[in-house]
């Protein structure tokens, strides 16, 4: 199987969201905003970073099966992560094309995270 440029990055961005997911010990009292910030800026920021690099640098990268995978689940866990610091028990299930997208449209992580899982809640509008 041919792999990527990107493979070692990829690996770890996942290997570290899944130790953070498995370690995760709910905030005592919800939301815990700061704490699911840092998750997205350190994480789901940068993963979706990879993806972004990948399809749109000066080269296209053809990502293996593997690396898209890992990739996907690197996304989802970040967001569980997300919304577990806001008391949520969902799953996200998010493909990083649409988290990618997104992120594109918003130049934000923050707005990413709060259009793909709806938390906090959009007020006002």
């Amino acid at each position: 199987m041919t792999t990527s440029q990107y493979a070692q990055r990829i690996a770890d961005l996942a290997g570290r969201a899944r130790e953070e997911r498995e370690s995760f010990e709910p905030p005592a009292s919800p939301p815990a905003e700061e704490r699911g910030l840092e998750y997205l800026r350190k994480g789901l920021g940068p993963t979706i970073a990879v993806y972004l690099r990948a399809r749109t640098g000066d080269e296209h990268v053809r990502l293996s099966e593997v690396e898209l995978s890992m990739l996907q689940a690197a996304v989802n866990d970040w967001l569980a992560l997300y919304l577990r610091c806001h008391g949520s028990p969902r799953d996200p299930d998010v493909t990083v094309r649409e988290a990618a997208e997104l992120l594109v449209e918003t130049h934000n992580v923050r707005d990413t995270a709060q259009l793909l899982t709806d938390v906090p809640p959009r007020t006002g509008r």
